[in-house]
Order: C-alpha cells, then structure tokens, then sequence
C-alpha cells in the first residue's frame, strides 16, 4: 500500500546498502580527504591522481573534495589559489563545504568569532595570507583589524569558491560529504549542521543509509572502511598522508602521499 509502514521505514531510515556497492559504470571517482593548508601534499597527490587516470583514458573522471580545505596546516592561501586555478585538466571537480571553510567565512562577518577560530587553526590560515595582527595578541581591537585586513586582502575567486560549495554529492551507491550524516533521518533530510559537524552519533552507527557514506572530517591513523560507510580524513596536516579513495565499479583502492 502506498505510504504504508514499510514506505515510511524506508523513507525515514533509507534501504539497505548494496552487497556490493557500485560507482557508476565508464566513471572512477576519486575522493580526496581533508587537505587542511597542506598545499605541498595536495600537489604531490595530484600528481599521483593524474596518473592513475591517465591509464584509463577512456573513463570519465570525478574529483570529490570532501571540505576542510584551509586551518592547521601553513599554506591554506596556496590550496585556494591551486583549486581555484587551471587546475586538474580532464576531470570533473566536486567541492564540497567542511566546517573549517564555514568558519573562515564566520571570521569575515563576525571578529568576535576568532577569538574561538584562531586556536583551531585559523591564525595559521590569517598568516598564509600574510595578516599578523593576531600574531601575538588576544586584544578585541586587533581580532576587528585582522578581520577587515582579511576582507581587504581576499581574492574574489577565492570568495567565490567558499560561497559555492555543495554540502554533499551522490554518484552510484555511493553519498559524500564533509562530516557524516545523522542516523534515522532519510539522505534528503540531512541538515547542514550534521553534515558539517557530527561525530560519534554518526561513527559509532551500524545504521543503513541506502548509500555508503564516504566522509573525512575526523582524522584517523588508517582509511576506515565499514559496511555503512568509508573515513577518508588520515590527518594529512599532522602525518603527512593524504588521500585519495579510488572507485571503479566494484573496487575500491587508495592513492596517498608519504
């Protein structure tokens, strides 16, 4: 019966994941973790990436970012200007939006917010843009300066790139996202503060989401593979390895710096 029980079940808590997911057929996606001001891995990644492609020529090509793109690490600046310029010829470009890039763009509008911003890697950020206002102080006068200092000094393209970032992208059986997904509530439903932020309500989960969730967001020493979804945060900033998850069909591998 339409809008029966079993209808609302699967709306609400989605089908079981396939045995065995799937990528699209003629596609490989690549899906790269949290780069976190780590420009130097980013290009010896995407060297790596560049390769592996060119060895299927024939397939089409996906690059999915899964956020966390600026903070912690020294050369935030430098993974803006490379992903905002020519940047990895023949494929097609997913960004998606991490909860670092929602508080850059906080510290924009609010300096009071940097206060929270600047120990959890912003002042890395303000100084790969060469702002040092908050080099050595705390005081609310200089959080206003180093906040209008960094409005002045923003590149258009790079404002462009984090007011249009998605929060999630769905190819074959396979959901991505920045942080996760709150279980017990349909892909559909997700709202913008789990997708960016949850934790262990989504980690500790044995739930089916009809779609195996690949996320970064918390860092772990190994990719973590489980039947209902797939870390790809390895702590790049601090360990020097960042990934790319490779999917093809049925396979699934790993392409990573260090």
């Amino acid at each position: 019966m339409p809008g029966g029980f079993f209808d609302r079940l699967r709306e609400r808590f989605g089908a079981a994941p396939a045995l065995s997911p799937r990528a699209p057929d003629g596609m490989r996606l690549y899906a790269v973790g949290d780069i976190h001001g780590r420009d130097d891995l980013l290009a010896a990644l995407m060297a790596l990436v560049e390769a592996d492609a060119a060895r299927a020529p024939e397939l089409r090509k996906v690059l999915i970012f899964l956020g966390d793109y600026v903070d912690r690490g020294l050369q935030s600046k430098s993974v803006l200007d490379r992903l905002t310029g020519d940047f990895a010829p023949g494929f097609e470009r997913v960004f998606l939006k991490g909860n670092h890039e929602l508080a850059l763009r906080q510290f924009m509008e609010d300096a009071a917010f940097g206060r929270s911003w600047k120990y959890y890697g912003g002042l890395e950020t303000l100084h790969s843009y060469g702002i040092t206002e908050l080099t050595l102080s705390d005081d609310p006068a200089d959080f206003e300066r180093a906040r209008q200092h960094f409005n002045d000094i923003m590149p258009d393209k790079h404002l462009e790139f984090l007011d249009n970032l998605a929060l999630t992208a769905e190819f074959g059986d396979y959901f991505f996202v920045h942080a996760g997904v709150r279980p017990g509530i349909a892909l559909h439903r997700q709202i913008e503060e789990d997708l960016l932020w949850i934790r262990e309500d989504f980690l500790d989960s044995s739930s089916a989401y009809g779609k195996v969730v690949v996320h970064g967001h918390t860092p772990r020493e190994a990719v973590e593979f489980r039947l209902n979804r797939i870390g790809v945060d390895t702590g790049a900033y601090m360990t020097g390895v960042l990934t790319a998850l490779v999917l093809e069909g049925e396979e699934r591998r790993l392409i990573q710096t260090g």
